[in-house]
């Protein structure tokens, strides 16, 4: 994805450079020095922990310099998944019923209807999410609970599982900002008896027979107030969170046609594979017209 980015600034006429962060001060003080019009901000972790990137944003914050995507704020917020279902739920985004349990927390007193899905509250790229994430009793919710709890050192997000498609609705802009065409995650192929839900298999096991039967489409069967209904939620979605220049919001869409908001994607993956380009190319435009989408954005916040 770097070097796709990369390429693109070079032929839109910039004169792009790499700015490598490697996890310690010298990095740190050598971004600082950096003299540039802007910063096309690809950062997905620090120092190897994925829950740093808003720490970089933070950083460029406070020097003053212009940087693409979403501020730090907007970053945290997608990382603490329930605290965004909080907020989404106050400004009457549909979410499922979910709650928070803190490593520690013996009892789990839930009040939810099986079957849950149990997944970490702080990562993101589906992280922590696999085929036993989904749980249909309270041992299986216990042991999944106990297995977040240990391999990532914090809360476990209990909530209701939506079976349904999964729909991806893409956001760019800021004043006001556009709703994408729809992208769907083809989890029809999934064999019976397995999750049909986007894990850590489905996205990241590249060359896998999951990986290959699970991809990226266009979906089909939708109506227009179907699709306009979950472009407004994806668009109030993005505003609630504070989120700028481009956003993914990640939703299940139940057999009866709801919509149910899982998750609020700042600067999602701009790779031609992924499915934010995806439903840009679906508007008639191409990659260097993204990019420079997002760089005009920047630099209007800027001026």
């Amino acid at each position: 994805m770097h070097e796709e980015v990369h390429d693109a600034l070079g032929r839109l006429g910039y004169t792009p450079q790499y700015a490598v962060l490697e996890g310690d001060a010298r990095s740190l003080a050598k971004l600082a020095r950096t003299r540039t019009s802007l910063i096309f901000n690809l950062t997905e972790s620090y120092a190897g922990d994925d829950t740093k990137d808003l720490h970089v944003a933070a950083f460029l914050e406070l020097l003053g310099k212009p940087f693409t995507g979403c501020d730090a704020r907007a970053l945290h917020l997608g990382q603490d998944k329930a605290l965004a279902k909080k907020i989404l739920r106050f400004h009457g985004v549909p979410t499922p019923d979910f709650i928070s349990v803190a490593p520690g927390v013996r009892r789990i007193e839930h009040g939810l209807a099986f079957p849950l899905i149990v997944k970490p509250a702080g990562e993101d790229g589906s992280i922590g999410i696999d085929t036993s994430s989904v749980v249909h009793d309270e041992k299986a919710l216990r042991q999944r609970v106990r297995y977040i709890h240990s391999t990532f050192k914090g809360p476990a997000l209990i909530e209701h599982y939506v079976e349904g498609r999964e729909i991806y609705a893409a956001v760019i802009g800021n004043d006001p900002p556009e709703a994408l065409p729809l992208v769907e995650l083809d989890l029809s192929r999934i064999p019976e008896g397995i999750p049909r839900i986007a894990g850590t298999e489905v996205k990241w096991w590249k060359g896998s027979e999951i990986y290959r039967t699970t991809p990226p489409i266009y979906p089909k069967k939708l109506s227009r107030e179907t699709i306009r209904k979950i472009q407004r939620i994806a668009l109030a979605s993005y505003r609630a969170l504070g989120l700028r220049d481009y956003g993914r919001v990640d939703l299940r869409l139940t057999a009866q046609g709801e919509p149910f908001v899982i998750e609020v994607n700042p600067n999602p993956w701009l790779s031609a594979e992924c499915e934010f380009f995806l439903a840009w190319k679906k508007t008639g435009r191409t990659y260097d017209e993204l990019i420079a989408r997002l760089v005009n954005l920047a630099f209007e916040r800027s001026r």
